[in-house]
């Protein structure tokens, strides 16, 4: 199994980078669905992405050798290829038809069973006050999102099929993701990710329409750019931060993104009203929110023990 290299510092560094990315990633998908197809949008992500990583790696002379290659689990490569593509496609149809905030309430299931198989799989042990930051954190979720889960109870129709899908596409995610970690024995987190891009840029090429992006206009097309570099810098700071820190406290610090969500909503909401929906938080959901970043915080630097 993988072992850490122990550079915590480093790991949380990109963690937080990573939640700063994925936090404000779904308004972006939000108006880029506004004029594109699903398909279409994590085809061109997924695209980009591989290019622009490609071009950096060869720069560098880092590119995958085949020796490398040849000693890497293709089986493990292609789940963590169709399980991050699965999750893409099931977290923006579910985008479409709720909203950004509900996406990111939902999404939280995927650090955290993250977090359960970094646990199980990879004998990550947690001291008491770990445990006790996992509850803070939880009851923080249950709270910060008290109005959004009652939403998703009493609402029916496409509301509800879409916090559905949502929740697939965090199984699906957390399977990438501890795929991801083990891979990391025989290949660097770029290497990876490079097989992975383009692995799942070749998936969704026969569904995607590349002529509706020449009709976009320069706003669109800039959100359009701007999704693709967050998944190529976000993917890469989360794979690299797997490298240096074990995939539970990952997922504790990743528990973070809703309130990074939903701190961008309401800016957005008071910077261009029109643009998206804002949401307005009580203050049961601001206690959540608090208790949400001491569970984060507690999970994230107590120390651990391995098996």
């Amino acid at each position: 199994m993988h072992t850490t290299s122990g550079h915590w510092r480093l790991g949380l560094a990109l963690s937080l980078l990573t939640v700063l990315l994925w936090g404000i990633l779904p308004i972006a998908l939000a108006i880029a669905l506004q004029v594109l197809d699903v398909y279409t949008v994590i085809w061109f992500r997924f695209l980009v992405s591989f290019v622009l990583l490609a071009i950096y790696l060869g720069w560098r002379g880092k590119l995958p050798t085949r020796t490398r290659l040849r000693s890497t689990s293709w089986v493990l490569l292609a789940i963590a290829t169709l399980f991050l593509a699965a999750n893409y496609l099931f977290f923006m149809q579910g985008l479409a038809m709720t909203s950004p905030a509900n996406a990111e309430v939902i999404i939280q299931l995927a650090p955290l069973l993250m977090g359960v198989g970094g646990l199980m799989l990879f004998k990550e042990r947690y001291k008491l006050l770990q445990w006790i930051g996992i509850s803070i954190l939880i009851v923080g979720l249950i709270l910060f999102f008290h109005e959004q889960l009652k939403n998703l109870i009493t609402t029916q129709g496409n509301y509800l099929v879409g916090s559905g899908l949502i929740v697939v596409g965090a199984i699906t995610w957390s399977i990438y993701a501890l795929a991801q970690k083990q891979l990391l024995q025989s290949l660097s987190s770029p290497s990876i990710m490079l097989i992975i891009y383009g692995g799942c840029s070749l998936f969704f090429t026969p569904f995607a329409n590349p002529k509706t992006i020449f009709t976009l206009s320069f706003w669109h097309f800039t959100i359009l750019l701007f999704c693709a570099f967050n998944t190529l810098i976000a993917y890469g700071a989360f794979a690299e931060s797997l490298e240096h820190w074990e995939a539970s406290r990952v997922s504790a610090v990743l528990a973070l993104a809703p309130i990074v969500t939903l701190i961008a909503v309401w800016v957005v909401s008071v910077l261009s009203p029109n643009l998206i929906t804002p949401e307005y938080l009580t203050l049961l959901g601001i206690v959540g929110a608090g208790l949400v970043v001491l569970g984060s915080v507690t999970i994230a630097l107590g120390k651990s023990t391995t098996k």
